[in-house]
């Protein structure tokens, strides 16, 4: 559409995966198995957690909406990333384009806050176990977790409605296989700098400020592990953390590689948003499962659980 002497773009078309036909079809249903899991994997921990009360406690609290938040996550990429594997045409509108850009910074806000609250919430656990229940009591938890949300649809709007307000005059291809932030920047044809200066602000006070929080927090947890004698007991912490280190250092390491870095639609950009958006969700309630031994138990509970017949 042209508006004086500038054309505006109505649509973008997005790079995706591959051009050819054979290896799209292979590709739809490898990611479509994928998504099944994804979603089958994350709602069943969601029901594990919520029909045993062994695991009504905040820690599992926590893992809950992180399971919830997976889930919706690879919703906001994967169901487009099916369309497109099948359409001839791989375009997307504005409207859609920008709808997706901020749900995809809100989950992603969102879950970097979860990850630090999961972090704090097992430093009180490990440091101040006296204290735990007070300290980590259910208004409390609820508070992390409304904050949490908050902050996620907080950014996720500020920075869409910046990207927004930019001028879009062609090209419109996004080389990427779905619409994400730094390689729709990148067609910008007015000045970027409000836009690069609000991801970047928002990379360095939410993503580093609540790494920065982990990391505290398990130095505290690892110098208090330290200090004590039982070799049964620094075990006890060391494989009650390690499954909560190991999803932060999957979800860190890609997502701030992915938007601290200048976009160039390289394929090293499309591994890392394919980790932190469709792989990271699916490993998650796997890693939380096989590595935590109260997971696994309920689990055996409830699928040995006899179901009661009422008259």
């Amino acid at each position: 559409m042209e508006v004086g002497n500038t054309t505006r773009v109505t649509v973008f078309v997005l790079q995706g995966l591959s051009n050819n036909p054979h290896i799209q079809v292979v590709l739809f249903v490898i990611f479509l198995v994928i998504y099944l899991l994804i979603l089958t994997v994350n709602l069943l921990m969601l029901l594990v957690i919520r029909t045993d009360s062994h695991l009504h406690t905040p820690m599992y609290f926590f893992l809950s909406h992180l399971s919830f938040l997976d889930a919706f996550y690879s919703s906001v990429i994967v169901p487009k990333l099916l369309e497109n594997l099948l359409s001839k045409w791989k375009t997307i509108s504005l409207l859609e384009c920008f709808t997706q850009i901020s749900l995809v910074i809100f989950s992603g806000g969102t879950e970097t806050c979860l990850l630090s609250v999961m972090a704090y919430d097992r430093y009180q656990a490990v440091c101040h176990p006296l204290l735990y229940v007070v300290t980590m009591n259910k208004k409390i938890c609820i508070g992390l977790v409304g904050a949490s949300w908050a902050i996620g649809m907080g950014t996720g709007l500020l920075n869409t409605i910046l990207l927004a307000q930019q001028d879009f005059c062609g090209p419109n291809l996004i080389r990427s296989f779905a619409c994400e932030f730094p390689p729709v920047l990148l067609l910008a044809c007015s000045d970027p700098y409000m836009s690069v200066a609000s991801i970047l602000t928002t990379m360095v006070v939410l993503g580093l400020g609540t790494f920065v929080l982990v990391l505290v927090s398990y130095t505290h947890i690892i110098m208090t592990a330290l200090g004590i004698d039982s070799a049964s007991g620094q075990n006890k912490i060391f494989s009650t953390c390690s499954s909560h280190v190991l999803v932060v250092t999957i979800f860190y390491g890609s997502g701030i590689f992915r938007y601290m870095t200048p976009a160039s639609g390289s394929a090293l950009e499309q591994v890392l948003s394919m980790q932190y958006s469709v792989v990271t969700p699916l490993l998650n309630p796997l890693i939380y499962s096989l590595k935590n031994h109260e997971v696994k138990a309920a689990l055996r509970r409830m699928l040995t659980r006899k179901p009661r017949l009422t008259f």
